[in-house]
């Protein structure tokens, strides 16, 4: 996947929010422009090329406070489709976020 083609679609408005990613929004008390911009300021950690319907990735990036988020995503049908957003747990994680342990 291509990020900068991620960030267009943000950039562009063309984002649609999966109800499991709504759902997670509230559970996990974080707020979509949060999310946006940990998106935008973030990078592409994990690929998951046979996911479907659409290839998908998962994106670390920091919220305004540098907390790190989760947000995993995919490109069809012309939209950037939220599917979860979640804080990395410290211990499923390397300290980098971006490694899994074990």
């Amino acid at each position: 996947m291509d990020l900068l083609e991620i960030q267009k679609k943000i950039n562009n408005g063309h984002i649609k929010w999966r109800n499991h990613a709504t759902r997670r929004l509230l559970e996990r008390q974080l707020k979509r422009s949060n999310v946006l911009q940990s998106i935008v300021n973030g990078e592409i950690i994990e690929e998951y090329q046979k996911d479907s319907p659409f290839a998908s990735c998962l994106i670390l990036g920091y919220d305004e406070n540098k907390m790190p988020i989760h947000t995993v995503c995919s490109i069809g049908e012309g939209f950037l489709w939220i599917i979860t957003v979640y804080r990395p747990d410290p211990s499923k994680w390397e300290s980098d976020f971006k490694t899994r342990k074990g």
